[in-house]
């Protein structure tokens, strides 16, 4: 057996040394395979050696020592469990965001100068939705549904035409195939015109005169949100202005709007509105206080309003503008013999802008709203308004033994001119300073120093909006 092991290493050996092994004794054998043994230890450690020095980063853990290894996989482990974590308490991809924007409003007919931020007022120039404070929640899940509420108390869309409510927004947009087709449910905010609602993408303090009497405020209804290239279309079925419908109205309107951006800095879009809304007219009273249509109380009327703005940027230059035209069956504010008439109106606002230093910002903007049929009458404004220059002026009384159906027919036809500037403190910080003149047709404004009725009104006004 030993003499047979024997021969078996020397034909290894002869294998080695590429030639057959002489005759040797077992002594020499065993001294040649020492020598053997060596020699290929020494090859193993070098293979580990140049294996060593081609070995990719990620196979030798980014070149870390074994503490920065074991540290890097503590830390993998926490985050893991924190986003973990997050996922169950409903915080994935959840952002918030809001703003503050107290605000100084002097106002000659009105004789007033002071602070606005959360106060109640008329829903108007001199209050609007300036003087706000807003919180947003937005949330998208994995799948591409994205939920949306927006809290603003006193201001926003609640405080319009839903009780006092805080929501602005309540809505969900979900995905239908693709994420570029949307259905949108819920409480949305209008989409009219060039203007945002929200300070801190308004140039200046107030908006304009079509912005604020012949826009809806929001919609309650399913909305189809299509993007097809540099189409964006929105289309759908809502009340509007009401969160839900009175007993006998049943038929909710048609909305819709449509953009194109040609580039990232012009394009433009329409909208349109067509169906039933509430009638404030029809809740008028008689000289004895009662209704004076008491069958119509509370009834929907048609309304058809079209609208199509624009905008235009070019380096430190802004140009927007806005052409409106609606309609609301028996919606006049003429009323007084017993018949309840069509309000109708048009009017445009154009507004442009310039940087003259990268963080100051000059605006100036023009309105005209013509509203002098039946007396007058807007979306949403069906009675003379002298707070803030709607209807027939001068107090008008409507005298059962003299009527004046001339001067009851004849309403104010308005209009603005705002100047302001803007300082960009910094990315989340933005002061504004406004002046404007407002104008009509009749006197319509009153003064409430002595009592009197003007055709002009003016307003200086000075922001701070904060936001992050």
């Amino acid at each position: 057996m030993k003499q047979h092991t024997l021969a078996l290493l020397a034909a290894a050996l002869a294998l080695a040394y590429g030639g057959p092994v002489q005759a040797q004794s077992n002594e020499e054998l065993l001294k040649e395979l020492r020598a053997l043994k060596e020699r290929v230890t020494q090859l193993e450690d070098k293979l580990k050696t140049a294996e060593a020095k081609n070995a990719k980063p990620s196979e030798a853990q980014w070149g870390m020592t074994p503490e920065q290894v074991r540290e890097f996989n503590r830390i993998a482990v926490k985050t893991e469990a924190l986003e973990d974590s997050q996922e169950a308490l409903g915080l994935k991809n959840l952002k918030i965001t809001g703003f503050i924007d107290p605000t100084f409003i002097a106002n000659k007919a009105q004789n007033t100068a002071g602070f606005q931020l959360l106060n109640k007022d008329a829903y108007a120039y001199d209050a609007g939705y300036f003087g706000m404070a807003l919180l947003d929640f937005q949330k998208e899940m994995d799948g591409g549904t994205r939920y949306k509420l927006t809290l603003a108390p006193d201001r926003g869309t609640g405080s319009v035409f839903n009780g006092g409510s805080i929501v602005h927004e309540a809505s969900v947009n979900i995905p239908l195939g693709d994420l570029q087709t949307r259905l949108w449910v819920g409480q949305i905010p209008d989409w009219t015109g060039y203007e945002m609602t929200a300070p801190p993408l308004n140039k200046l303090i107030t908006h304009n005169l079509l912005f604020d009497y012949t826009a809806p405020t929001a919609y309650t209804g399913a909305v189809a949100d299509i993007t097809r290239g540099k189409w964006m279309i929105k289309a759908g079925l809502a009340n509007v202005n009401n969160s839900r419908k009175s007993a006998g109205n049943k038929t909710p309107a048609l909305v819709y709007r449509v953009d194109y951006a040609k580039g990232e800095f012009q394009g433009f879009g329409f909208t349109g509105l067509h169906g039933k809304a509430y009638n404030y007219a029809t809740d008028a009273l008689d000289g004895s206080g009662a209704l004076r249509f008491a069958d119509q109380a509370g009834k929907d009327t048609r309304v058809d309003m079209l609208e199509i703005d624009a905008y235009f940027i070019r380096g430190d230059f802004t140009w927007q503008g806005q052409l409106s035209w609606g309609r609301q069956r028996h919606a006049a504010i003429f009323n007084e013999d017993g018949q309840l008439r069509d309000a109708s109106w048009s009017g445009l606002s154009t507004l442009m802008a310039y940087k003259f230093i990268p963080r100051w910002e000059v605006t100036g903007r023009l309105d005209y709203l013509r509203n002098s049929k039946n007396g007058g009458g807007l979306f949403g404004y069906s009675y003379d308004d002298s707070h803030n220059g709607i209807g027939r002026g001068n107090g008008f009384f409507w005298d059962e033994a003299n009527p004046d159906p001339d001067t009851a027919g004849k309403g104010a036809n308005r209009y603005a001119l705002s100047l302001g500037l803007s300082y960009l403190l910094n990315q989340n910080t933005i002061w504004k300073l406004e002046y404007r003149y407002d104008g009509a047709s009749l006197p319509v404004f009153l003064n409430t120093k002595d009592g009197s009725f003007t055709k002009t009104n003016q307003l200086l006004g000075t922001s701070m909006v904060l936001s992050f």
